[in-house]
């Protein structure tokens, strides 16, 4: 089980500046990426792939660099908004953003300087990286960073719109596929059809974790699915996430284009269900909410091992 710190970050609490600027991209989160290159990279070796050890290791870092940077600017424009300001029923560290700018760790042009920082090292890795193994790279990196960029930006601001879900589905499972087409240096449906169940149940992550913060959300203008439904259908899709992961899987191995042993992967989709029951039954209580979001993780982060070492196991 995922533990969480209450602890929120305080000035002249980090060794150096290095510390403190890693701190401030929520690393401990960066996992989810790493999981989905890890399943874009086996899914690339079961279809037969030879393995770039070099070009894998720049994949992943670049794709860490995205996240990292799309994590520190929704700091940066939940700040603008207000939004994280206002947040006082935020599960730190899961919801109501790192606190680094509300706690005086760091200022606004710091945390903006950081942000796009980490974001043109990334594009600029990525210019080279798609000179090496291929032009396709240049769209699903520019779609990335778009999508990442525009996810809370003051303008589009898609995550106040009732789009997060489908940015944040649109981003991990473009993850998979970049990690592939690295490998590949070619567009394929396999890491379509390999990661689509993870990114339904990162998109999961996202949604539980709009429940706590879902005050906050409304004062600030974000007019997301959590915000826009009633609270006890709001509830339900967290487990209409859930079984189209579930149903996603069973199908691709009903259809032949996942082993037969991938099934297996739906184990850990129990944690979802144990967190939809606890949802369903608290959703309007933010402190009995850390349990589920817990679980949510232990989900889509179970599911992606298990998948990546059955195809890993299953490979050609």
């Amino acid at each position: 089980m995922v533990k969480t710190s209450r602890i929120e970050p305080a000035l002249g609490a980090y060794a150096n500046s290095f510390v403190l600027y890693l701190a401030a991209t929520r690393p401990a989160f960066l996992l989810a990426t790493f999981a989905a290159c890890l399943i874009g990279l086996v899914g690339a070796t079961f279809s037969g792939v030879k393995i770039q050890p070099f070009f894998a290791l720049v994949t992943i870092v670049l794709a860490l660099l995205v996240h990292a940077a799309v994590n520190v600017l929704n700091d940066y424009f939940d700040a603008l908004n207000g939004t994280d300001a206002v947040n006082v029923e935020r599960l730190y560290s899961f919801t109501g953003g790192s606190r680094f700018i509300q706690n005086g760790v760091l200022a606004l042009r710091q945390t903006a300087c950081l942000g796009y920082a980490l974001l043109g090292a990334a594009v600029l890795g990525g210019i080279w990286l798609s000179w090496q193994v291929g032009s396709g790279l240049l769209w699903i990196g520019g779609i990335g960073v778009l999508v990442g960029w525009s996810y809370s930006a003051v303008e589009p601001r898609l995550n106040a719109r009732g789009l997060g879900e489908l940015c944040v589905l649109t981003g991990f499972l473009g993850v998979v596929i970049g990690a592939d087409y690295v490998q590949r240096h070619a567009f394929s449906l396999q890491p379509v059809v390999m990661g689509m169940a993870y990114a339904l149940l990162v998109t999961n992550l996202l949604y539980i974790n709009q429940f706590p913060d879902r005050k906050a959300d409304a004062q600030a203008g974000k007019r997301n699915l959590v915000v826009r439904l009633p609270l006890e259908i709001a509830a339900w899709g967290y487990l209409v996430f859930t079984l189209l992961a579930l149903l996603w899987i069973v199908l691709m191995v009903w259809v032949g284009a996942m082993p037969e042993l991938a099934i297996v992967s739906t184990l850990p989709l129990l944690f979802s269900l144990w967190a939809f029951r606890h949802l369903k039954q608290f959703a309007a209580v933010p402190a009995k909410l850390l349990l589920p979001i817990q679980l949510t993780l232990a989900s889509m982060l179970g599911h992606a091992l298990l998948l990546s070492i059955i195809l890993f196991w299953n490979k050609s």
